[in-house]
């Protein structure tokens, strides 16, 4: 199996703006034959070894790589990170293909199936029935997104309810089936609580959830005040409980829990980097004290860095800043 030159590969990326479809096609069909390969007898051992199970954590994983790769603008790593995660879809259908479940093409069919489908306004009503559209909608959108999240919205529906129709009888419906259950738990909650208050199950503003954040923390510092090991899962339910009402307060706030986390993360580790560079001591040759002078410094140090950071920024965006 001879590999296409880098040069060629870059010298694809570069001549033109748009995809290559037939280039890319070549390329996704060698991708699947090397798959299948390191999956057959006589491949890799690692790769022969893995199941469902032990793969996921490394779908997690690559997934936020190319959540970081983007926030960070690294293009070039994103091109990697986006292969890495691709790989990790056709693992799993080779997975199943050897299982005898289902096969990397009808993935792609799944997929081309409902882009057709949820795209009236760009493939035709007809294209789009024929690919299973049973809802009526608008295909006029006149270039207009909204109209075109409005048509999603009821396609979507419409999708919805046949799979429900499908459903065993004994399963009761929940209006919360609309928050996938197959999400991060921090975007989970936001959907949930966004899809609970859509009945009026919800708090009137953001301030009254400062009240039950207190009454949360409460309960979970009562919890944990417990010696007893088998008290553990009583102090993760709290700890849940706490979670789930910030971000809750989140949403009201209209702040993205999981963006808030990571902007955190993102300051907790320069800080913390900060820390490090500012002592030539290990910092567990520390005292608690010396520790906390050297947060406090290093929190200062940073504020004033993204502030001044955004002035600039400010100042570049003026009119007349680029003469």
């Amino acid at each position: 199996m001879d590999l296409p030159r880098e040069s060629s590969r870059t010298e694809a990326t570069a001549s033109s703006t748009a995809t290559n479809a037939s280039h890319a096609a070549a390329l996704f069909e060698q991708s699947v034959a090397i798959m299948t390969r390191l999956r057959a007898p006589g491949g890799c051992p690692w790769d022969r070894e893995q199941s469902f199970d032990s793969i996921r954590k490394y779908t997690l994983e690559e997934t936020y790589e190319v959540f970081d790769a983007i926030e960070n603008r690294d293009w070039a790593h994103l091109s990697e990170e986006l292969g890495d995660l691709l790989l990790q879809v056709l693992f799993y259908a080779e997975m199943a293909a050897n299982d005898g479940r289902f096969t990397i093409s009808d993935v792609l069919d799944h997929l081309n199936r409902k882009l057709v489908r949820r795209h009236p306004h760009v493939f035709g009503e007809e294209a789009s029935r024929a690919a299973g559209n049973h809802a009526e909608v608008d295909a006029e959108v006149k270039g207009s997104s909204a109209a075109v999240l409005r048509n999603w919205e009821e396609i979507k529906a419409a999708e919805r309810a046949a799979e429900k129709s499908a459903e065993r009888a004994d399963r009761a419906h929940s209006r919360l089936d609309a928050a996938p259950r197959a999400l991060p738990a921090l975007a989970e909650a936001a959907r949930i609580g966004s899809e609970a208050s859509k009945c009026g199950f919800d708090w009137q503003e953001w301030r009254d959830l400062l009240p039950k954040l207190a009454e949360e923390t409460a309960e979970l510092e009562t919890e944990a005040a417990s010696s007893d090991p088998l008290r553990k899962p009583a102090i993760e339910a709290e700890l849940g409980d706490l979670l789930f009402t910030a971000v809750n307060l989140g949403r009201h706030l209209g702040v993205d829990a999981e963006m808030a986390l990571r902007g955190c993360n993102r300051r907790f580790r320069e800080r913390f980097r900060r820390m490090e560079c500012a002592t030539g001591k290990p910092l567990e040759e520390l005292s608690p004290a010396e520790l906390e002078s050297l947060w406090q410094d290093a929190k200062r140090a940073l504020d004033k860095d993204e502030a001044a950071a955004g002035a600039a920024a400010s100042d570049a965006s003026k009119p007349g800043a680029a003469r």
